[in-house]
């Protein structure tokens, strides 16, 4: 049986119970991430002992059904799991595996590449994951990817797409010359990273009117978006409110989202050679279309991830 608590299942039903304890946990991690000293590590009293797999999740609801995932595959093992659900932003939960304090988190090989290494520009998926291998610390190492996909975006809502007679065919390039009359919204990580307003500006040449911190693609974004309160968003391609709310997500021609496969990143010591083949087998099995189905279930019709996940993996022949 897991080790959830009360307060971590209500964050796994409750995206708007998670965003307002991200604050909390941000305010408590701040600067753990480039630590390693438990000292300054929050989560050093419950590292993992005993042979226990402690699976994080990032803040938000598509990591911590990933994180559900990958801990109940593990369980199906015989491997005895914990969950860290919705720690924070990868400046957070890298620190975090690197002195072990997790063991194995869900994560977009893309976006890793830009925070290791924000220069590459890798043509492929295998590509990318030898740039990263190249840049990882040595204690941590990236499993197989799935083909499954969930990118970042620039996402426009109906009435300023209507606006600018812009499409879902049309290009972040075509911001070039209104992007000073938008309000752009997003985490608070996105104003220094080269997927966010660093590289829309060196590679697309795009400077917007102001930037609105929010979430990461979470509730917050979202409901700004559709109020108007930004015109622009990033949001996750695999976003259920995209299609509800007719959101426009324009096209990326120049690559700044490259890739974007999800790919388990593990502390080396922490997971054993059976776990290494479950987690292989999920990604084996996990597709696109399959991810958004999952996340529809979770994010529109407010199903509890841990279900989600455990239902998945019975149909899927992995539990």
């Amino acid at each position: 049986m897991t080790s959830y608590t009360h307060t971590s299942r209500s964050i796994r039903r409750n995206r708007a119970a998670a965003a307002v304890a991200l604050a909390a946990t941000t305010a408590l991690l701040a600067g753990c991430s480039s630590s390693s000293s438990g000292k300054s590590d929050p989560l050093a009293d419950s590292k993992a002992s005993g042979g226990t797999v402690v699976v994080g999740s990032n803040n938000f609801a598509e990591s911590i059904l990933l994180g559900d995932i990958y801990g109940e595959a593990l369980k199906a093992k015989g491997i005895k799991v914990t969950y860290k659900p919705n720690i924070g932003s990868r400046e957070t939960t890298y620190g975090l595996l690197k002195n072990g304090s997790i063991s194995v988190l869900p994560e977009y090989n893309g976006a890793l590449l830009a925070y290791l290494d924000p220069k590459a520009a890798p043509a492929s998926v295998k590509a990318t994951t030898a740039a990263i291998e190249a840049k990882l610390d040595s204690g941590l190492t990236l499993l197989d990817p799935a083909s499954a996909q969930n990118k970042d975006s620039v996402t426009l809502n109906a009435a300023t797409a209507k606006k600018y007679n812009l499409t879902d065919k049309s290009s972040i390039a075509d911001l070039k010359d209104i992007a000073k009359d938008l309000v752009i919204g997003a985490s608070p990580e996105f104003q220094t990273r080269q997927q966010g307003l660093v590289g829309l500006k060196s590679v697309y040449g795009l400077e917007f009117k102001s930037f609105k911190a929010l979430d990461a693609g979470g509730p917050l974004t979202q409901a700004a978006l559709t109020k108007n309160t930004v015109q622009a968003a990033d949001l996750f391609t695999t976003d259920t409110t995209i299609a509800k709310e007719k959101h426009v997500v324009l096209q990326d021609p120049k690559n700044l989202f490259g890739f974007e496969n999800v790919q388990p990143l593990v502390y080396k010591s922490a997971l054993p050679q059976k776990g290494v083949e479950a987690l292989n087998a999920v990604s084996a099995k996990l597709d696109t279309a399959t991810l958004l189905d999952l996340d529809t279930q979770v994010q529109s019709q407010n199903k509890d991830p841990l279900d989600v996940a455990k239902a998945w993996l019975q149909s899927a022949g992995l539990v």
